[in-house]
């Protein structure tokens, strides 16, 4: 099952960090269940990552619609979003790595988001709404590292909005089948143990459910 892995953390290289140790014991479980295959890894801090701006992708979209013609740094951007998206759809498992910021994703996920939220190639307007077009067996795991516990249906719960939004952009807008969660939460609080072992169990559980064996890539 062709599986692409997106490290969100700014700090992505930094073994001491939880979002690292969630990807190691995600990349030991991969190997053990698929010791002859490799997921792909995309750091997105290490790119050059288009974003929503006058100068980039909102000028390049305008252009495009308008039918004129890109210029060279402009071809440029464009290409490195049509391969994120290409990327993007040939993998049909998507682990999204990432820390908690200020109660939402990271910036650069967020601008990842924006690259691959694109109608008529993940999604489609139609006359009732817009409708998902992944619908090939496509999931997602979001491995998550807080500070804090949001699973305890207390007043940080509802706070914690990077997981509603990329379920919804994942589930209710390209249709994936899942988006999962594991986390390692709690890491400000809680002995590293302890916070290690609650995410061995959050992602064991979910683990299976991911890689389902209905479809052979």
């Amino acid at each position: 099952m062709k599986t692409l892995i997106i490290n969100a953390h700014p700090d992505y290289k930094n073994e001491s960090s939880f979002s690292y140790k969630l990807q190691a014991l995600f990349l030991a479980k991969y190997k053990a269940e698929f010791p002859d295959d490799k997921p792909e890894i995309l750091n997105l801090y290490a790119i050059d990552l288009p974003r929503i701006e006058t100068t980039e992708l909102m000028h390049i979209w305008n252009k495009q619609r308008n039918q004129e013609t890109l210029s060279e740094k402009e071809s440029e951007i464009e290409v490195i979003t049509s391969e994120l998206l290409t990327q993007f759809k040939n993998n049909h498992r998507i682990v999204i790595i990432s820390p908690l910021h200020n109660f939402n994703v990271t910036s650069r996920l967020k601008d990842y988001m924006d690259n691959i939220l694109l109608a008529r190639q993940t999604f489609q307007y139609t006359n009732d709404g817009s409708v998902g077009l992944m619908t090939d067996n496509y999931k997602a795991l979001y491995l998550q590292a807080s500070g804090s516990i949001y699973t305890n249906n207390d007043r940080y719960t509802p706070l914690e909005f990077s997981y509603q939004y990329l379920k919804a952009m994942f589930e209710d807008i390209m249709a994936f089948d899942a988006l999962y969660v594991a986390r390692a939460q709690g890491t400000a609080i809680l002995p590293e143990e302890e916070v290690l072992d609650n995410a061995k169990e959050d992602l064991a559980k979910v683990f299976e459910k991911f890689y389902d064996k209905q479809l052979t890539l």
